[in-house]
């Protein structure tokens, strides 16, 4: 662990670990950067490394992961945890060429870290045996809940032994996860890190109001005024990301875009070149970024609001990690407004609004939310979807950035904080 950098585990890997070791079920809820996958990690492999090695095809203990950044995550700490100890570790997913992952399956592997569509193709093909799994671990599985695994995943349990451990990770508990849980888990310890939809402590938040043609030309001013050199943007659609990279390379930025159209290769190869620090600014869509872990990532932007409010926590779990401070900025458009309300509703408070001089809106303003009173009996995660794949089509546009003076979330100069044009 100290050759991770760890010096003290974290409040999830204090909870977890002990409960895993003991062999008990486990359902915890766990936002991304809490240290969660070295809560299961290391005591997985403690129990693993004293029985049988896997052969022939054997699988012992199955991680499974919704996208295949996260798969390659987590297979990257499982090698590194495992790296001084006679365990058998793979990772396979889609969009490479299958025929090597069959070839490695062949010698069976005591930990396997697979996203379920990949795996169940690689079974019905004769690749691998899932009859002798040991441990079960569903990591992010809300998100794989909200990518239609559901099935999958039921058939991959189907060929299980009933007697294995179950240890199931999730950033919220839906009423989808209890009920996964209540058929998969036996008498589960309950863990909680962090309240369920809130945002970590170390993250600032801001939100910039402007028009929505404007947002490319103020992403740009933010990111060139300040120099940020690491900045990781979501767009709501693959069009929208391909197109503010683009133009950002066209001023003079190192850009990429990564989505569910590029193809793994190319995923890869821009996630690599964030990471060096080779590529400055990185535009993702939600289901592209699932994986992305970055040590200290400064900034988070959110070009465009989600469509479902969980989907922010989760978007903003990318900076302000293990403790580290972090800043996630918002540019709100007045159509975005009812996006901005289940947000703030579902963490709990207003999120800071500050105009930026040059950029302010034309658009006149919406009612401001009323945190005590609820939203008029709709749930938070319902904002409307038309006006969110309107606002997708829009914020493409805009002008070249012009002169105003910088503005930045960490210290730099800011202007007519809370006195602009509230959006929600």
């Amino acid at each position: 662990m100290s050759e991770k950098g760890y010096t003290t585990p974290s409040p999830i890997q204090q909870q977890c670990i002990p409960t895993v070791l003991a062999g008990h079920d486990v359902m915890a809820a766990a936002q991304t950067g809490t240290g969660k996958t070295a809560g299961f990690t290391l005591p997985m492999l403690e129990r693993l490394r004293h029985g049988p090695h896997a052969r022939g095809g054997v699988v012992r203990a199955l991680v499974l992961t919704p996208t295949r950044e996260l798969a390659a995550q987590v297979a990257d700490n499982v090698a590194a945890y495992g790296r001084y100890l006679d365990l058998r570790s793979d990772v396979v997913f889609g969009g490479v060429k299958v025929n090597p992952q069959i070839h490695r399956l062949r010698a069976g592997a005591d930990i396997l870290v697979a996203t379920p569509g990949r795996l169940l193709d690689l079974q019905q093909q004769g690749a691998l045996r899932l009859d002798r799994v040991e441990i079960l671990v569903l990591d992010e599985a809300d998100r794989m809940l909200d990518m239609g695994f559901i099935r999958d995943i039921q058939k991959l349990i189907a060929l299980m032994p009933p007697k294995r451990q179950n240890l199931l990770f999730s950033a919220t508990f839906s009423p989808s996860i209890r009920k996964l849980a209540h058929g998969l888990l036996h008498q589960p310890v309950q863990l909680q890190a962090t309240p369920e939809n809130r945002t970590a402590a170390t993250v600032e938040h801001l939100l910039h109001p402007c028009d929505m043609a404007r947002k490319p030309e103020l992403l740009s001013h933010l990111i060139a005024g300040n120099d940020w050199q690491q900045v990781l943007v979501f767009a709501r659609t693959k069009h929208g990301a391909n197109r503010m990279a683009e133009r950002l390379c066209q001023e003079g930025m190192v850009a990429a875009a990564i989505h569910g159209n590029k193809s793994q290769g190319a995923r890869t190869r821009a996630l690599a070149g964030f990471k060096s620090g080779e590529v400055r600014v990185l535009v993702a869509t939600d289901l592209a970024a699932r994986g992305i872990d970055i040590h200290q990532l400064p900034h988070v932007i959110n070009l465009d609001l989600p469509n479902q409010a969980e989907d922010y926590v989760h978007r903003i779990g990318r900076t302000g990690r293990a403790g580290h401070p972090g800043h996630a900025i918002s540019l709100v458009a007045a159509e975005e407004c009812e996006l901005l309300r289940a947000i703030e509703q579902l963490i709990g408070t207003r999120l800071p609004s500050e105009e930026v001089p040059g950029f302010e809106p034309t658009v006149l303003r919406a009612p401001p939310l009323d945190l005590s009173g609820g939203r008029g009996g709709r749930r938070p995660g319902d904002a409307r979807r038309s006006g969110g794949r309107d606002a997708g089509r829009q914020g493409a546009g805009g002008r070249r950035a012009g002169a105003a003076p910088a503005v930045s979330a960490n210290g730099s100069k800011r202007h007519n904080r809370g006195r602009g044009p509230r959006l929600g």
